[in-house]
Order: C-alpha cells, then sequence, then structure tokens
C-alpha cells in the first residue's frame, strides 16, 4: 500500500527511530526492498530518482516503484531522491509520488530557498511532502569513494532554522559528518551540531550516506531527531557480492534468473538487517 504523508515520519522522530530510505535501481532491487518491509511489517520508503534513471529509465522505474508499493502489504512510500529539476519534480509528483527531495545543497543560501519553496508548492498541490538538503555531503550517490566529510560543509544550525522557516519544507536533510558510500574511515557524526540544529528546526530530519555508519553514532542520532535514514551502498554491495557468488552455478546454464535472484534476495536480507537498526530502540538504551 502507499505510504501517503507524514504521519510515519512524525510517529518515528517521536518515538526515536526512523523510516529506513532504501535507493531503488532495477526491478530486483525494487523486489528485494519490498519483501523486507512486508517481512518486518514496518513502513519504509522506495527511493527511485534521478541517479537510477540514467540506468532503468525515468518512466520504467516509476512504474516499477509505484506498482510495488500499490500491491504490497506492507506501508511503502515513493520518493524522488537528489532531485534539481523542478520538471523532473513535477513528473514524478503527477505520476503518484509520495514524497520527494529537492537538491539545492550545491546552489547559494538564498537561491537554495527559492528552489526548494518552488517545489514545495508543486508539491502542495498533489499531496506529497517534501525533503530538502542544507549543506555539502561529501561523496558518490552511487560509487563509494573514501569520501571525508569537512566542517565547513556541514549545516549551520543558525542557517537551517531560517531555511525551514522559509521554505516550509516537511524534512531536512542534514550534513554533519555523514557521507555518502564506504569511507575508508569509521564515520564520527557531529552530535552536538545535530543536537542543535534538531532544538532550532521544527521537521524531522534526514541523514543522508548511512551505510557502515557505527551504530552507536546512528542511535546517537536517531536521539537527536533524525527520522528518516537513507542507505544505498550497504544494498549494492551484498546484491554484488551475492550475484559475484552465484556467478560461477549461473554461467553454465546461462540461467540469468538464477543471478538476478540472488542479487534480489541479498537485497532483502540486507534491508532487513537496516530495518532492524532502525527500530525502536528498549527503554534507557543508550543515546
Amino acid at each position: 500500500m502507499l505510504l501517503h504523508g507524514t504521519d510515519a515520519l512524525k510517529e518515528a522522530a517521536a518515538a526515536g527511530h526512523a523510516l529506513p530510505g532504501f535507493v531503488a535501481y532495477n526491478l530486483e532491487t525494487v523486489q528485494g526492498i519490498t519483501a523486507a518491509a512486508e517481512t518486518a511489517g514496518r513502513p519504509v520508503v522506495i527511493q527511485a530518482g534521478s541517479s537510477p534513471f540514467k540506468h532503468a529509465g525515468r518512466e520504467a522505474l516509476i512504474r516499477l516503484a509505484l506498482d510495488a508499493a500499490a500491491r504490497s502489504t506492507a506501508p511503502l512510500g515513493v520518493h524522488l531522491d537528489h532531485s534539481r529539476d523542478l520538471d523532473e519534480i513535477t513528473a514524478c509528483l503527477e505520476a503518484g509520488y509520495t514524497s520527494v527531495m529537492v537538491d539545492g545543497s550545491h546552489l547559494p543560501f538564498t537561491k537554495n530557498i527559492a528552489l526548494t519553496r518552488e517545489a514545495v508548492r508543486r508539491a502542495r498541490d498533489h499531496g506529497a511532502w517534501v525533503e530538502a538538503e542544507l549543506g555539502a555531503l561529501p561523496g558518490d550517490e552511487d560509487v563509494s569513494t573514501d569520501a571525508v566529510a569537512h566542517t565547513a560543509a556541514m549545516t549551520d544550525p543558525r542557517q537551517a532554522a531560517e531555511f525551514v522557516a522559509a521554505t516550509g519544507v516537511d524534512a531536512l536533510a542534514v550534513a554533519v559528518g555523514n557521507v555518502h558510500g564506504f569511507p575508508q574511515h569509521p564515520v564520527r557524526l557531529d552530535l552536538e551540531r545535530l543536537a542543535a540544529i534538531h532544538e532550532g528546526v521544527t521537521v524531522p530530519l534526514v541523514l543522508h550516506g548511512a551505510s557502515g555508519l557505527p551504530v552507536e553514532e546512528l542511535h546517537g542520532a536517531l536521539a537527536r531527531g533524525v527520522a528518516k535514514v537513507n542507505v544505498n551502498a550497504e544494498l549494492r554491495r551484498a546484491y554484488l557480492e551475492a550475484t559475484r557468488t552465484a556467478l560461477p552455478s549461473a554461467l553454465p546454464g546461462s540461467d540469468v534468473v538464477l543471478l538476478w535472484a540472488a542479487g534480489r534476495d541479498a537485497v532483502r536480507d540486507a534491508a532487513l538487517e537496516v530495518i532492524g537498526r532502525l527500530s525502536p530502540r528498549p527503554a534507557g538504551a543508550e543515546a
């Protein structure tokens, strides 16, 4: 079933857990994410966005994600991730996406506000919610590159409060030491900065680049307003390792179905593990 509205996001923020946002590139990754949500019985966001469109084609991936969500027994949002194009945002909203992320993080502050405000206006006409980004997150969304975070590019708490008030966004993606992909060294989040952002804004926060994040760092973020966590590299790695393992068995008979099934099931298992890490923590657990 399609997960409409921000109730699940707000409930996660109030309860100290998070919605997982998983990036989908093709049929098998969509199936694996959907199966994980159904097995866990938890709401999940399928992120069929700008970068995967380059591979699968926009219309094809839109239909895959929306059809899977509509037919699923689990509550599934379908989300446009990292879009800088208002026409692309409009196309996804018209197709039925339940949320969009407008990424103006590369723009000067005032231009980011203007772009985001227009995306919010368009989304409201379609009943969708909007995530925006403030601060620069290093690394590649599709390839792990040993990225390193820099303090100068992190989200400014004072700007965050102004940005949310000026744009009317429903969720804010922040840069607090997180990076895209698997970093060479363990990530340490700036939890003091994150707490200051949380105190200054009125919307749930989003953490991109959570693959491989130490669990104590992750739980520290959940305790400081993060209510949606994006994971991509962990699922990509699981898919590739599973297909590599299955390839010797698949090659003699040219059994591509065996290969695809191995990748799909690995994505499901990796997504389930992430869902477990983002589940509500026992009372008294360390933040």
